[in-house]
């Protein structure tokens, strides 16, 4: 990508203090990957011990171009980042191209369309230290005021409101979320959606948006760019905020062709398992695609080759590039958005990268799976997986919630359903035994009548108050 942009690359070799370092061979894997790198010198460097750093340091200074732009021009800033301040509002972190950033200056978000009053200017050293003006090529912060976060958005152009730039910076774009999962809080919700406002106010590619569940209770629908990303978050709710959350199993986008009366045809985009239109009105399903280039070392493609498989991936090219080999498959995107990634790195030792582009929709024989728990469908549990899987890991899930579910007083039914049929059941142990079951000499009609009580009084009872820790939702993320 520096390559494509024109930019100077350093090369650097880190970790040198390593017994199992392997210099020589990792430089001649370094002047491989582009010509540009043949002659160009290599930086040693240990940044555990130190060795090396300081000739790095001068060498960034040096051989990098500093940045440039027309102090004399209209304010033209990008924010690259912004923080949530309850006394001073939001602070947005900018990057001057031109012009010049003044505090007490009317400014305003272009794409926003929202103006405030820089109240203070400054730069990072490396808290923050109040200055004047901030000047082409410099970055600091400024304190908008702004008691909005959503108003405040990473990739924004800040101009000032009187003559000020007529162009924004290119490329900005709202990110398109990858994966979707629901968040719910364990008991605290004006906490949980304090929360996510703010983390939200820095990381633009977090979409939220309101969600009930009838066994979970209200809580949020987020939009991720992975699953990665989604346990970040997860942390950081759990770390900086304090709020214990439940996290669903994530799901990936899908395009529904649905019939309705009088040959009407309508198409939808679904991103909860729960809106996944029902099998006698579901006319074509399409689920994302992406084109993922795995680089490995040629000991282990053959290993890699039977994982893309695994995941319903369909080859499209190989070729070399150095001592690796390059593998392009075509992926189902929900396939590869859980462990994909952990299973490459571990198959390869490590050494393998990936590496993925959109490639479009492509139709599969897709359904929906809902769990029912006690005869009662839990709508957070539902998803959506391609028909030949469905056997296997409707087995599998029932039989990893039969050791999660909190048990009662008395046997649960946990089942799977595919178009109407239960494909998977396996019952819930009981804390204690069945009184009616109990090895007492009793007549036939005394254990009817026991069976009938126990199921009247306490499953009908029990069916809106079903419990799910989080241990239930890592169970069906381990059968994916």
């Amino acid at each position: 990508m520096a390559h494509d942009l024109g930019l100077p690359i350093l090369p650097v070799l880190n970790k040198i203090d390593a017994a199992s370092a392997e210099i020589e061979k990792s430089e001649d894997q370094l002047r491989g990957l582009d010509p540009d790198l043949a002659d160009a010198h290599i930086y040693h460097i240990s940044a555990k011990t130190g060795l090396g750093i300081p000739e790095l340091l001068e060498a960034i200074i040096t051989k990098l171009p500093a940045p440039t732009g027309e102090p004399t021009a209209p304010l033209k800033a990008l924010v690259f980042d912004s923080e949530y301040d309850p006394f001073l509002g939001v602070i947005a972190q900018v990057r001057i191209f031109d012009g010049k950033l003044t505090s007490g200056t009317k400014l305003k978000l272009m794409s926003a369309d929202q103006g405030f009053l820089a109240k203070e200017v400054g730069v990072y050293r490396p808290n923050r230290v109040p200055d004047q003006e901030l000047t082409a090529g410099e970055v600091g912060y400024v304190v908008t005021g702004i008691k909005d976060p959503r108003q405040v958005t990473v990739g924004d152009t800040l101009t000032t409101q009187q003559n000020g730039t007529a162009q924004a910076l290119p490329g900005y774009q709202k990110s398109q979320p990858v994966v979707y999962a629901g968040i719910f809080p364990v008991d605290d919700y004006p906490a949980l959606q304090e929360a996510l406002q703010k983390l939200a106010l820095n990381d633009t590619s977090l979409v939220l948006e309101e969600e009930n569940s009838e066994a979970m209770g209200p809580g949020f629908r987020g939009g991720f760019l992975g699953i990665f990303h989604l346990q970040i978050i997860k942390e950081r709710l759990e770390t900086e905020y304090g709020v214990d959350v439940i996290v669903t199993a994530p799901n990936v986008s899908y395009q529904v062709s649905v019939a309705h009366k009088g040959n009407e045809i309508e198409e939808r985009q679904v991103d909860n398992p729960t809106h996944f239109p029902d099998y006698h009105e579901l006319l074509a399903v399409a689920e994302p695609m992406v084109e993922a280039e795995i680089t490995t070392p040629a000991e282990t493609v053959n290993q890699l080759m039977k994982l893309a498989d695994d995941y319903r991936g369909t080859f499209v090219d190989m070729g070399n590039r150095g001592d690796y080999v390059r593998l392009v498959y075509q992926l189902p995107l929900s396939e590869i958005a859980y462990d994909f990634f952990n299973q490459l790195k571990s198959i390869s030792h490590g050494y393998a990268s990936f590496s993925t582009e959109p490639a479009g929709y492509a139709e599969a024989d897709l359904v929906k799976v809902e769990i029912q728990i006690n005869y009662a469908t839990v709508d957070a549990l539902t998803f959506i997986t391609h028909r030949s899987r469905v056997a296997d890991q409707t087995q599998k899930l029932v039989h990893e919630l039969k050791m999660t579910v909190p048990r009662r007083l008395y046997p649960m039914p946990v089942q799977a359903q595919v178009e109407g049929r239960v494909v998977a059941r396996v019952d819930v142990p009981p804390l204690r035994k069945n009184a009616a079951v109990s090895g007492q000499a009793k007549s036939v009609s005394k254990k009817q009548a026991l069976l009938r009580r126990q199921s009247a009084n306490k499953r009908q009872a029990a069916k809106s108050d079903i419990e799910l820790p989080q241990e239930v939702f890592n169970a069906l993320l381990s059968v994916k």
